[in-house]
C-alpha cells in the first residue's frame, strides 16, 4: 500500500515472497480521545447522584432543624422575641444591613485583621514546629518557655497588648497571631514527632540529604496533622478577634454586635452572629479543600 494513497503494494523477492507495505494506523485527536474519558466521568457522577443527595440533606437536616426551631419558638411563647427574636426577623435585618453597606464593611475589617493575623502565624509556627521537633537542642531550649506561655490564654493577655500596642490595629492583629500559634505550633511539633520510624529508617538507609528527607518524608506525613492544627487556629482567628474588637474597635464584627448590643437592636445582633459563624464554616471549608490538594498521593487513584 503506498503511503500517499493507502493502496497495498506488492513487492515481489527473490524468493518469490510478498512482502506488504505496512497500514499507517488513523491519527486520534485528543479531543476525541477525551470524550470516552469525559462520558465515563459523567456516568460516574449521575450514578452517585442520589447518594450525594441523600448525603446533602442528612448534614443539612440538623440546620434546618435548628432554623425551624429558632423560628416558631419564640413566636410559641418558649423563649421571650424581645432577647430571641425570630430567625425570620434576624434574617431581614441581616439583609438591610447587607443592603446599606455596614455588613460588608465590618466584615471586610474583621477579615483583614484576622487573615492578617492568621498568616503570619502559619509562617511563624510551622517552621518554627519543624524545628522543633526535628532537633532536640532546639525543643530543650524552648521547651520551657513554650509550656509558660501556651498555657496562658489569649484573651487574658488582651489588656497587656492594648496597653503596649495601643487600641489600633497593630494589637488586634498581634492578639490573634499570638491566639493562633499555639494549635499550629503544637501540632505541627506532634506532626513531626509522630513521623513512622519505619519511613525514617528506610530514607536514611537510601543516603538522602536533610532537606531531602524533610521535602519526601516527614512534610508529606505531617500535613495531616499540620493541617488540624491550622484548622483549629482558622476558628480562634475570628472568635479572638471578636473579643477584641469590642475594645476600642470603631469596625469589625465585633464592634458591630457591641453596638447592637449597646443600642438594644437585637435582630442585628444576631444578625453579626449569623455572619460570624457563615465566615467561621466557609474558612474551614477552604481549609479542608486546601489540605485535600496538598493530601492526594493519601487518596485512591479514583478519588
Amino acid at each position: 500500500m503506498s503511503p500517499a494513497t493507502g493502496t497495498v503494494t506488492d513487492k515481489s523477492t527473490t524468493s518469490g515472497s510478498i512482502e506488504l507495505a505496512p497500514v499507517p494506523s488513523p491519527e486520534v485527536s485528543p479531543h476525541a480521545r477525551r470524550i470516552p474519558v469525559t462520558t465515563a466521568r459523567a456516568r460516574r457522577v449521575v450514578r452517585r447522584l442520589p447518594d450525594l443527595l441523600v448525603s446533602g440533606a442528612t448534614r443539612s437536616a440538623a440546620i434546618v432543624a435548628l432554623l425551624l426551631l429558632w423560628e416558631t419558638a419564640p413566636r410559641l411563647g418558649l423563649v421571650d422575641r424581645t432577647f430571641l427574636p425570630p430567625f425570620s426577623e434576624v434574617a431581614r435585618a441581616w439583609w438591610e444591613l447587607a443592603a446599606d453597606g455596614q455588613l460588608a464593611d465590618n466584615a471586610r475589617a474583621s477579615l483583614v485583621r484576622s487573615f492578617s493575623g492568621f498568616g503570619l502565624a502559619v509562617l511563624v509556627a510551622v517552621p518554627l514546629g519543624l524545628l522543633i521537633g526535628w532537633y532536640r537542642p532546639v525543643a530543650d531550649l524552648l521547651g520551657p518557655l513554650l509550656e509558660v506561655f501556651r498555657n496562658t490564654a489569649a484573651l487574658a493577655l488582651l489588656p497587656v497588648f492594648v496597653l503596649l500596642l495601643g487600641i489600633g490595629e497593630t494589637s488586634k492583629i498581634s492578639i490573634v497571631l499570638y491566639a493562633c500559634t499555639w494549635p499550629i505550633l503544637l501540632n505541627t511539633i506532634s506532626a513531626v514527632r509522630g513521623v513512622d520510624p519505619t519511613l525514617l529508617k528506610l530514607a536514611k538507609s537510601m543516603d538522602l540529604s536533610a532537606p531531602r528527607l524533610f521535602q519526601k518524608v516527614i512534610l508529606p506525613s505531617a500535613v495531616p496533622v499540620v493541617f488540624t492544627g491550622i484548622r483549629l487556629a482558622g476558628a480562634v482567628s475570628i472568635l479572638v478577634l471578636v473579643a477584641a474588637e469590642m475594645i476600642g474597635a470603631k469596625a469589625g464584627l465585633g464592634y458591630l454586635i457591641n453596638a447592637s448590643q449597646y443600642n438594644f437592636a437585637i435582630p442585628q445582633m444576631y444578625a453579626g452572629i449569623v455572619t460570624i459563624s457563615a465566615i467561621g464554616v466557609a474558612f474551614n471549608q477552604l481549609l479542608v479543600a486546601v489540605e485535600r490538594r496538598l493530601s492526594t498521593w493519601r487518596l485512591p487513584a479514583d478519588g
